[in-house]
């Protein structure tokens, strides 16, 4: 392959002296990049204006008065609107006429009303059939009811998508992004699937009480099969229909901007439904119009349709979609669900090990794919330049969240998804056996040139059959230990340990954090919506709030520690500026502890062994105990006294004066102490 090299090498080449070999790959990728967007742009000047899918196609009311319909199907041989205004019968007054790869039809007002249900009949050469547009904004199924297995889908007439009376305007970007991450459909505690108005009734000012700035909601666009909990998208441009309409959409993130919350979705670009009526799959009879022919169209592992991103209509579809959810539903920016089998042309499945030479081989990456993921973050921005884009990746692929201009992706923050996977690793170790140092590792592992999120557990390790982080510690103590009056060694453990991983989590975390919903306080269960598995049940589709609300039970310890660790940022807002500096790891005793912003954090990881008067060079001065995991407030055996002030001493070693505070620390127990102002500064601050 020839590469065309560009002029100028990305500035993150001296950060990483391993990109070195792979510079004309790089630079090839940016002409790439190019390409593409040349090819999208077409005839219009801006990316901005070529992101127009949702407005150029589907059905709407033109300025001249009168309805205008237009899709996409380059294979078909006739086309026709049928629904509700043509007793869904194939008439000549809806029918299509093609205009190069496009059909279209105008019709007059009277014949179309708004709310009625309409579906697009197509002939190919060897068949016909039914679909949804590819542009739908609105979808109307046919039962509520999950387990029937003959529920139909049409799509909804709507005579203007913007008519919403916004009331608040969107929070400013935060420093750092503390994300609740949500799924609406299961928020609630009712046997049923929650909507859009119960959450923002009932959930959202849980969300801003407890002092999260971000939420991120799962399973928003419009998927027919609900136990994928809304990773098979069937139509892109259309809110899950179970959860409510658009305006009831509108209202929830209006609702959560007046509460100083940004909202954002999860995006599933990664790949589509194999749904035919209501999906993209043969929209026009051939199995590859949207996706990529024979094998590498299906995705091996989830059962569904895989994007030919190398395709300038495909990228002015998935292009427009990220513009369409910014202007509509004013959303403050996305996750995009499902990078790494985006990335490469195997998906990443079955691999453990990645290398540079995996990262940078043509032959195995989707370097169409790696283009889209560029282009979308250069629309994103352009719309919305405050806008929040996070990248779910578990391979760790260098420059996906660097800056465009130097040579990355864009993204603004990838996940550390290393850290909740030693977590959970750690649960089946002995507490004895931990090994700080790796653990530390884990914690800090990541690009120095490139931002991240971390966290203990996010809605992949709640899913079925899996376990939350507190009931893995727990185990039955979580059911029979969890009352104020019970005694449980099991749950005493899980709850000391809870706070523990969290803190340390959040106190590493590189500039944001995240938790999903309920595992604040500990819940007890995974989620699942009802299937032929469960027998159709709700029981595990909800959120169960009586368990923090009530107070003769300890999950409320937990909710409310969560609290308190949010207010660390609250109140050091230049928290995620610094590094975390080590001051001691102590493998025999179970002990780490590291300075971040003035503020030193002690844990003592030790099962049993509490240490008097234990020894950690600090910065010389006064400090003040903000946090202790062992409080009553937080369900613990208070063996530290609240308010309590420490002070450091000088001890002349060898060759020079050291400073060490002496500090009492129960066994797993953790203190967050804050260094009292003085002329010295600490920390390493790092350059964005």
């Amino acid at each position: 392959m020839k590469f065309r090299i560009a002029t100028n090498l990305p500035k993150h080449f001296n950060e990483d002296a391993g990109l070195g070999p792979y510079a004309e790959i790089l630079s090839w990728r940016a002409s790439r990049v190019a390409e593409l967007r040349k090819s999208v742009l077409g005839k219009h000047y801006r990316l901005t204006a070529a992101a127009d899918w949702h407005r150029h196609y589907g059905l709407h009311i033109s300025p001249y008065g009168n309805w205008v319909f237009r899709e996409w199907l380059p294979n078909a041989t006739e086309a026709w609107l049928v629904g509700e205004f043509s007793n869904w019968e194939v008439q000549e007054a809806f029918r299509l006429k093609r205009i190069g790869e496009d059909w279209e039809g105008r019709f007059p007002l009277k014949k179309i009303r708004a709310g009625q249900q309409y579906r697009l009949f197509v002939r190919w050469n060897g068949g016909e059939g039914q679909r949804i547009p590819s542009a739908t904004t609105q979808v109307a199924r046919s039962s509520q009811e999950l387990w029937r297995a003959d529920v139909s889908f049409n799509a909804v007439v709507t005579e203007k998508i913007s008519g919403y009376p916004w009331q608040n305007e969107a929070p400013s970007a935060p420093m750092a992004p503390l994300i609740y991450e949500a799924h609406v459909g299961m928020a609630q505690e009712k046997n049923g699937v929650g909507t859009f108005d119960e959450f923002r009734e009932n959930v959202l000012p849980r969300v801003a009480r407890a002092g999260y700035n971000t939420l991120q909601l799962m399973g928003i666009p419009e998927h027919p099969y609900s136990a994928s909990f809304g990773y098979h998208v069937s139509n892109f441009f259309a809110v899950e229909d179970l959860l409510g309409t658009p305006d009831d959409f509108k209202a929830l993130v209006d609702a959560a901007h007046g509460l100083g919350l940004r909202v954002i979705i999860d995006l599933v670009h990664s790949h589509a439904a194999t749904n035919e009526v209501e999906g993209l799959s043969r929209m026009d009879g051939t199995p590859y119009l949207y996706v990529h022919d024979g094998p590498r169209g299906n995705h091996p592992a989830w059962g569904s349709r895989c994007f030919d991103y190398g395709k300038p209509q495909v990228l002015r579809f998935l292009l427009s979609n990220c513009r369409f959810w910014l202007d509509e539903y004013r959303i403050d920016g996305f996750r995009f669900d499902g990078i790494t089998s985006m990335l490469y042309r195997d998906h990443g499945l079955g691999r453990g090990a990645w290398s540079y030479n995996e990262y940078f081989n043509q032959d195995f990456c989707d370097e169409d794919a790696i283009a889209y993921l560029t282009l979308a973050n250069t629309l994103i921005k352009t719309i919305k330049p405050d806008a929040t884009t996070i990248a779910e990746d578990v391979s760790g692929f260098p420059g996906l969240a660097s800056p465009i201009a130097d040579g990355g992706i864009g993204f603004d923050y990838r996940l550390a998804m290393g850290v909740t996977d030693y977590w959970f690793k750690l649960t089946d170790i002995p507490d004895e056996d931990w090994h700080l140092g790796t653990l530390w590792y884990e914690l800090n592992s990541r690009r120095k040139d490139e931002k991240t999120i971390s966290y203990v557990e996010c809605h992949d390790q709640a899913l079925v059959g899996g376990k939350t982080f507190a009931h893995t510690l727990m185990n039955r103590g979580i059911h029979y230990g969890m009352a104020k009056s019970a005694q449980s060694l099991e749950a005493d453990r899980g709850m000391a340990l809870h706070k523990m991983a969290r803190l340390a989590t959040f106190a590493t975390a590189g500039q944001g954090y995240l938790n999903f919903m309920g595992n604040e306080f500990g819940h007890p269960d995974w989620i699942d919506f009802p299937t032929e598995r469960n027998g159709w049940s709700f029981d595990y589709a909800r959120r169960q709030w009586h368990l923090v609300d009530d107070h003769s039970l300890k999950f409320h310890y937990l909710a409310d520690f969560d609290r308190n660790l949010l207010a660390l940022f609250r109140d050091n807002p230049d928290f995620f500026l610094f590094q975390p500096l080590l001051l001691r790891l102590d493998e025999q005793a179970k002990i780490l502890a590291f300075e971040r912003n003035e503020l030193v954090f002690l844990f003592n990881f030790h099962p049993t062994q509490s240490v008097q008067d234990y020894p950690v060079v600090c910065f010389p001065g006064t400090y003040q105990n903000l946090l202790d995991t062992d409080a009553g407030e937080f369900g613990g055996f208070q063996r530290i006294q609240p308010g309590q002030r420490f002070f450091t001493s000088p001890v002349q070693m060898e060759n020079r004066l050291e400073h060490f505070l002496r500090v009492y620390l129960p066994c797993r127990t953790a203190l967050v102490l804050k260094r009292e102002p003085s002329p010295q500064t600490s920390g390493i601050v790092i350059s964005h």
